[in-house]
């Protein structure tokens, strides 16, 4: 954690500190670091001056793992809404490009599929404590792989037979966070940043079953170009979720495709699975009676 966040937090001037801790977790690694990712990268956005430190506090039942810094704080009538999509508690403070703001929503659907609890301090102008609370193990647990384990649905163990989405989004902020989401609900995930990585994933793969992509691709590219160059190489029934806050008539004319779904942005994240099973339902519906 340190490594991969020491360059976010010196860009910003803060200290960055993960302390050392040899106590034994049971529950998923890959799921809880996601976690704690996405609870440190948050804390760096906040955090204008000072530190963000990771550390972790045991007990006999449970281990407690922190997330601290000293940014910008919650108020308290706030608190209930962090964890909304899209929510940001200083408006004042940029996101790119109109991001899709996933991070702590995310946080919470991790969470929740772990049974886990999550706590949260704030002072405003003080900042933040974030405490994730997982259940103590062993190191006996650990060698023999009990730790590995995951939900059946999360995202390290996708069933073979999981819907295979193309998610085509050039902010890597947001593709990051939108794949986590995708996986979680249990889909694979392949993706790309622009049409000509999309076109390559889908020469590599001829099981796609619905591509999402963001209109407004780097290089001039547009998702319309994403998706009428995929249903060349795919078939033309490919099902298709095109992001954009474009409201423009062009746009507006594409929802006569009955392949195809619109979702304004910003996204609301179940919104988004909505639209996606929707769509993969209408595909098996018209398998059944083929």
């Amino acid at each position: 954690m340190r490594i991969e966040f020491a360059g976010l937090a010196a860009e910003k001037g803060l200290q960055l500190s993960v302390e050392p801790c040899t106590d034994y977790v049971h529950s998923d690694p890959s799921l809880v670091g996601q976690i704690l990712r996405n609870l440190i990268s948050n804390a760096i956005k906040y955090t204008r001056e000072g530190r963000v430190r990771l550390r972790c506090l045991h007990d006999r039942a449970f281990v407690r793992v922190e997330v601290l810094d000293t940014g910008i704080g919650i108020p308290a009538g706030a608190l209930p809404h962090i964890y909304d999509e899209f929510y940001q508690v200083d408006a004042s403070i940029n996101t790119s490009r109109n991001g899709y703001g996933l991070g702590l929503s995310i946080v919470r659907r991790l969470v929740k599929l772990l049974d886990l609890k999550l706590h949260v301090q704030s002072v405003v102008d003080k900042g933040s404590t974030f405490s994730l609370e997982l259940p103590a193990g062993t190191a006996r647990e650990s060698l023999h792989g009990d730790l590995a384990t995951s939900p059946s649905h999360g995202s390290g163990n996708q069933l073979p037979f999981a819907r295979h989405l193309l998610l085509v989004e050039d902010d890597p902020a947001v593709l990051k966070a939108t794949r986590m989401l995708l996986r979680v609900e249990g889909y694979r995930v392949s993706t790309a940043t622009s049409l000509r990585e999309a076109l390559e994933q889908a020469r590599e793969s001829h099981d796609i079953d619905l591509v999402v992509t963001d209109y407004h691709l780097q290089g001039g590219d547009t998702g319309v170009q994403v998706i009428t160059a995929l249903r060349e190489a795919l078939g033309p029934t490919l099902k298709a979720v095109l992001v954009t806050a474009d409201t423009s008539s062009a746009v507006r004319d594409l929802s006569s495709d009955a392949h195809l779904r619109l979702a304004s942005k910003p996204v609301n994240a179940e919104e988004l699975l909505g639209i996606l099973k929707s769509l993969l339902a209408t595909s098996l519906v018209a398998a059944a009676h083929s």
